[in-house]
């Protein structure tokens, strides 16, 4: 009697009080579209915070995904996960405009140029504290929305429903990708290509799978720019510059 007793209460604590990692973590998942193979992980602003990283207090970069904080202090939830942030130069600056903690650390860039970033339009991920999204540079400097944190790269893969107008939808080149679309306020929807496809894939995915009326194109050619070690996914063998941590929120 005594034991069915004990297990009654373990079986009522379980069910009033589940796994509190299972409650902090994202919904990210293993997805399939056209055939290609992604990672993608929903973030939802009102449980999770999205944090932007370049350099450290001593001013280096942190150049891998497992060198960023585990947590934003000590009355915040752990790292969930994290990836690249967008493109940069050979000394991991930047190359267009990066917003940490409220302070523009590095200036928009309009300029023409060749490679991904300079394929107009290009766009900008910006996050406030209740509220996130992705946005094409110019419709960004016209409306100026509130940003903690921002960075823009290129190309925009889906601009207000459509795609980016360069796009095939099955040619071009072959690459590992990942990228950020958002579907309201309090949703981005970031995904990271699990074998090389084509930006027209990849910008169908964000569209007509997650249903994200915009997304941004991150970065290319490497399959270990994701980091979640819940996941089995260890962090990049090459430094990378801007990298993007998603974190439980405490509260």
């Amino acid at each position: 009697m005594r034991h069915r007793l004990r297990l009654g209460l373990v079986l009522l604590v379980l069910s009033v009080c589940p796994s509190s990692t299972r409650a902090e973590a994202p919904a990210c998942k293993s997805a399939l579209h056209e055939g290609a193979k992604y990672i993608v992980c929903e973030v939802d602003l009102r449980r999770h915070s999205v944090r932007l990283f370049w350099r450290k207090p001593d001013g280096q970069p942190y150049g891998y995904l497992s060198s960023l904080p585990r947590s934003l202090d000590r009355h915040s939830g752990r790292l969930l996960f994290a990836t690249n942030a967008g493109m940069y130069d050979l000394d991991e600056r930047p190359v267009g405009l990066y917003v940490e903690s409220g302070r523009e650390l590095v200036r928009v860039n309009t300029r023409a140029g060749p490679g991904n970033f300079h394929m107009r339009p290009n766009g900008v991920l910006f996050v406030a504290q209740a509220f996130a999204g992705v946005m094409e540079t110019r419709a960004f400097l016209r409306q100026k929305p509130q940003a903690d944190f921002a960075t823009q790269s290129g190309p925009m893969l889906v601009i207000d429903g459509r795609l980016h107008p360069r796009f095939a939808r099955h040619g071009g080149s072959l690459k590992y990708r990942s990228g950020v679309g958002s579907r309201d306020p309090d949703t981005l929807i970031f995904a990271v290509s699990e074998q090389e496809v084509s930006f027209g894939a990849f910008a169908h995915l964000f569209r007509d799978e997650l249903r994200c009326p915009n997304a941004l194109f991150l970065d290319g050619g490497s399959a270990t720019s994701f980091f979640a070690p819940e996941m089995g996914r260890s962090s990049n063998l090459l430094p990378l510059g801007p990298m993007i941590g998603v974190y439980a929120r405490a509260d």
